[in-house]
């Protein structure tokens, strides 16, 4: 499969302005009944209207995103700006006083499922008089019953006298009375979910078998043999879910009598859909025969649904039959969805179902994770399907660890490619997410970092990198993994580059570079050049780049004496010697630290690698030269008179000798450094810095060419050429320089 398709610019849109009301609303004081005050968020602009449809998508995605508060939910308070029929406030915490914004509108529909600081109660008086009369569906899922006094009521829900379905589920709507009230309350109701609640008893019912259709009770107290027999009864039904949830501390030998179920192929003739996940000592001659007898089913759960090979008396997975799996087989049932485990197919419509039970999510992204190893092709379909579940239950481990693990199957290697970067943005933030919440599971944490440790990722995606950053420097702290460590300096190099100075000013902290200073020595004391060091090296230099405390830190800690233990022990590793001087470039920068690099052991290192056939080696041990001559004669007083003057020569054959390369070579966050050499009175340090810009501006001229204008260098360059004593090969090249710029001022048409 291809990349999946970007959000709609409508999504788009929502998501902004949900984001973003304070910029686009106005909050205003409303006099309500007896003078009171009130505030209210209007838009600024006056004309705005938003038809219903659109109404209804902000309110949902304020909901989704967490925006909805008292505040936000006053913006919906006047009905001929934003009309509502259906509203989502899922999730919100509310108080009785912003719920008054619902009571304008005449809904029909209200998910008001987890909505948290009120109770039901609240929620309905809210409702306008025309609401409760023609409500024809409720979601208080997750919501309280419980009034000031700790007192279960539900005496409101009778009210809503036209509503056809209400979902109760994971309340404490459960004593007889409850549903005795809403069957005899609520004869129209059709659907209904008291799923999770403490109901012990479903014979208050049968009052409502003319018109119940669907009934979903997972994970109740009902006893079986009170279950069946109401449930038989209830001729009307569609959909029936008595499913069980799957917890280690359950026992689920208790259930026989489901068989009862499959087996009155007389009763329930309307049912198209039965679920029966997490159930077991199911019989396998019962569940094919009802499949067989049933040619209008079309959905089936049987995840994690036990039957029981007779002759060995052990358990067996029901999903797993060949009759379920095997399209060639004769009796396979192609109408009839099919929740489990035993296929991919089975697994996605099973996480499309059971997103709200984390253990079902648990087991199931278990098997997506066995399925999903050995990708060949792109599959960004199932990355949409895991992303809600992950976000859904952060707190739950084992949904976290098996997500984790799926979404690197997934986008390993070239497989990220063909993944939206809207997708992989939001799968970097929750797996961030997932990192914080659980800092110490080191197979977590593991397969954080084999998700993030991909180009695709770090160089494409948006996301807070420096957040990611703190994360993945903690792993090293936490864990002593050598793969681990690998992959953290990895990241760590890469993002590095990509933040804020100030942000690598935090990052460079004192405890972060003594470790990787650690890593560094541990790897020069074993000689071993290998990745981990190379890419700790890495994130040395991005830390210290225009960063002066870090650059402190680093001399501090003895990384200079262990930076030139490192020249000194390889001096055939042309990528560890650029890296190395790469970073003592950054602190030859800064004017109070290049009198620590002015020691004879070190510029004969310099001097030496001037002369390097790597023209990335040449270039930092040149610039690190250019840095310290322009420091004066003053500052060279200790050292020899003629070490200055023959590393003057040196540079300025060097610089002449270098060939542009093919590609960029080095990237500066600015041209501030260059400005001090550029006004040197020493031709070879003008030399090397007008070289520099010219080799950013010719390789990248979309980045630099503007920066150089922004930061002033363009005039910095026009007033030295102007100067008729400066050197001519310095001349040509800020020349070069200047007319780039130009080039590309013209080409960009700005």
């Amino acid at each position: 499969m291809g990349t999946t398709s970007p959000d709609t610019l409508q999504s788009i849109c929502l998501q902004y302005i949900s984001c973003n009301l304070s910029k686009l609303c106005s909050e205003i004081l409303v006099t309500g009944d007896g003078d009171y005050a009130e505030s209210r968020l209007i838009f600024k602009n006056p004309d705005a209207i938003i038809h219903s449809d659109l109404a209804e998508r902000l309110l949902t995605k304020l909901s989704e995103n967490g925006n909805l508060t008292d505040t936000s939910l006053t913006l919906f308070a006047n009905q001929c700006i934003m009309c509502l029929r259906r509203a989502c406030i899922r999730n919100a915490s509310l108080t009785s006083r912003g719920l008054r914004a619902l009571a304008c509108h005449q809904l029909i529909e209200l998910d008001a499922s987890g909505v948290q600081n009120v109770n039901v109660n609240d929620v309905i008086g809210a409702l306008g008089e025309w609401t409760r009369k023609h409500i024809r569906s409720l979601n208080v899922s997750g919501c309280t019953f419980l009034n000031n006094s700790k007192f279960c009521i539900v005496i409101s829900l009778p009210q809503l006298r036209n509503l056809r379905h209400l979902n109760v589920s994971y309340t404490e709507f459960g004593n007889n009375l409850g549903l005795e009230w809403v069957a005899e309350g609520l004869s129209h109701l059709e659907s209904l979910d008291i799923s999770g609640t403490l109901v012990y008893s479903i014979q208050p019912l049968l009052k409502l078998k003319p018109t119940l259709k669907s009934l979903c009770m997972f994970h109740t107290r009902v006893p079986e043999k009170d279950l069946i027999p109401v449930v038989l009864a209830l001729d009307e039904l569609r959909h029936l879910d008595i499913s069980q949830d799957v917890h280690p501390m359950m026992d689920n030998h208790q259930n026989p009598s489901v068989n009862t179920l499959l087996e009155a192929h007389q009763s329930l003739p309307h049912l198209t859909s039965l679920d029966i996940s997490g159930r077991d000592n199911v019989q396998d001659a019962s569940l094919w025969s009802f499949i067989q007898q049933r040619t209008g089913l079309r959905f089936l759960g049987l995840t994690l649904t036990q039957g029981m090979v007779r002759t060995l008396q052990i358990p067996k997975e029901m999903c797993g039959e060949d009759l379920l799996i095997n399209e060639s087989n004769p009796d396979f049932p192609h109408d009839l969805k099919v929740t489990g485990h035993a296929t991919e197919k089975q697994v996605e419509e099973a996480l499309h179902c059971y997103g709200n039970r984390p253990n079902y999510v648990h087991k199931l992204l278990c098997s997506l994770f066995n399925m999903t190893l050995y990708l060949e092709k792109a599959r960004p379909n199932i990355i949409k399907i895991i992303l809600p579940e992950m976000k859904a239950h952060p707190h739950h481990l084992g949904v976290q660890m098996a997500a984790s693990a799926c979404l690197y199957n997934l986008t390993k290697h070239h497989l990220a490619d063909s993944v939206h970067v809207s997708d992989l943005s939001v799968m970097v933030h929750l797996t961030l997410n997932a990192m914080e919440t659980f800092p110490s599971q080191q197979q977590l944490q593991k397969n954080a970092l084999l998700t993030l440790c991909s180009d695709r990722i770090l160089q494409d995606v948006s996301f807070d990198r420096y957040r990611a950053s703190k994360m993945v420097m903690d792993c090293l702290f936490v864990f002593d993994d050598a793969p681990m460590t690998r992959m953290s300096v990895a990241i760590c190099s890469i993002l590095a580059a990509k933040i804020s100075t100030e942000q690598t000013t935090l990052l460079g902290t004192k405890r972060n570079m003594q470790k990787l200073l650690q890593i560094v020595k541990q790897k020069s004391d074993l000689l071993s050049v290998d990745i981990t060091l190379k890419f700790t090296l890495s994130a040395l230099w991005n830390l210290t780049d225009e960063s002066p405390s870090t650059c402190a830190i680093f001399l501090n800690e003895g990384g200079l004496d262990l930076f030139i233990h490192i020249l000194e022990i390889f001096p055939d590793q042309a990528t560890l010697q650029t890296k190395v001087l790469g970073l003592i470039n950054n602190i030859a920068e800064v004017k109070g630290q290049r009198n620590a690099l002015l020691r004879g052991d070190f510029i004969e290192h310099c001097r030496t690698l001037l002369d390097s056939k790597q023209i990335e080696v040449s270039y930092f041990a040149a610039g690190i030269i250019a840095h310290l001559l322009n420091e004066g004669p003053k500052a060279w007083a200790p050292l020899p008179q003629a070490l200055r003057l023959a590393l003057q020569d040196s540079l300025h054959k060097n610089i002449l000798a270098w060939k542009n390369p093919a590609g960029e070579m080095v990237a500066y966050r600015s041209f501030s450094p260059f400005f001090p050499l550029i006004k040197c009175d020493i031709a070879e340090v003008q030399l090397w810095s007008v070289w520099a810009m010219q080799h950013v501006c010719t390789k990248n001229a979309s980045r630099y060419c503007p920066m150089l204008v922004q930061e002033g260098g363009q005039e910095i360059l026009r007033d030295m050429i102007a100067n008729r004593q400066v050197h001519d090969e310095v001349y040509q090249v800020a020349k070069s320089v200047l007319d780039t710029v130009d080039t590309n001022h013209s080409n960009s048409g700005t």
